[in-house]
């Protein structure tokens, strides 16, 4: 069982020594991660940069850990491959792929392979608000930017998408920016695809986010405005309606916040 895709301009790049597939796999560069069977790296061709995504089969013990955790394991690109579709049938903007490459059908020896483009001139919003709490931006672009993120985590849940690393560091915005600002996802290895989400996968990534979130200079009002976007009904309604579903996800984050810092989070006090 073999998948292959290459677009026609990547594809140009290559000599025809070699089979592509047997190329991406072993293609050196940069590397950002290497373990669990899968490394990602950067790398330059005909003076445009890449980044690949190799997976070489994580191995029957990792799968078998991964199902007693009540987890689905990462076995190949393919997740991603599928993932990022389906978020741009949406609308929202993410990596373009130019190459995606599947095959075996042994589960734990899979190899496969996603390339896709560099952004250029981009920020994560994890940076990008990282001084907000002492140099606050302007209303305008706070409520914006709390809006579009709100809109794009709507999206998914409502159409069976719950991405699972949902925090700020996988938004990029593009710069320069103005009032028509773009956000980039990315990251959507993990990214699972449902009819209907159950509750804790939503429970989960917007707890992600409101971690993520916190030590930004955020007020309860930005939380507010987060909230009656993302429902898109009355605030009154939302507080009435989803009292358990907000209890859980600030129980979910502050956890999250008291595990990765060794410290309570601030209470948030501000009210404008």
């Amino acid at each position: 069982m073999a998948e292959l895709y290459v677009r026609a301009d990547f594809q140009a790049l290559w000599d025809g020594g070699q089979p592509i597939f047997d190329q991406l796999m072993s293609i050196q560069g940069e590397v950002f991660r290497d373990k669990e069977g899968r490394k990602t790296l950067r790398f330059e061709r005909g003076g445009r940069y890449f980044y690949v995504k190799q997976h070489f089969g994580i191995g029957w013990k990792e799968i078998f850990k991964n199902l007693a955790q009540l987890r689905y394991p990462i076995l190949s690109a393919k997740t991603e491959w599928l993932a990022i579709q389906a978020v741009k049938k949406l609308g929202i903007s993410t990596l373009e792929i130019v190459a995606y490459g599947c095959r075996g059908a042994n589960p734990a020896r899979q190899q496969s392979f996603l390339v896709t483009e560099e952004l250029t001139e981009v920020e994560s919003l994890e940076s990008f608000c990282a001084s907000w709490e002492k140099e606050p931006p302007s209303f305008s672009l706070k409520l914006k930017l709390i809006q579009a993120v709100a809109q794009i985590a709507r999206l998914l849940h409502q159409t069976g998408l719950n991405h699972r690393d949902f925090y700020l560091c996988h938004f990029l915005i593009k710069h320069p920016y103005d009032d028509f600002f773009q956000l980039y996802l990315i990251d959507l290895h993990r990214m699972q695809r449902r009819k209907k989400i159950p509750l804790r996968w939503r429970i989960k990534d917007i707890a992600g986010l409101y971690f993520s979130s916190m030590d930004r200079g955020l007020t309860q009002k930005d939380l507010l405005r987060f909230l009656r976007c993302y429902f898109k009904t009355s605030l009154r309604t939302i507080l009435a309606q989803e009292k358990n579903f907000l209890q859980a996800v600030q129980w979910r984050a502050m956890t999250l916040y008291r595990k990765t810092y060794q410290r309570e989070a601030q209470a948030v006090v501000r009210s404008s």
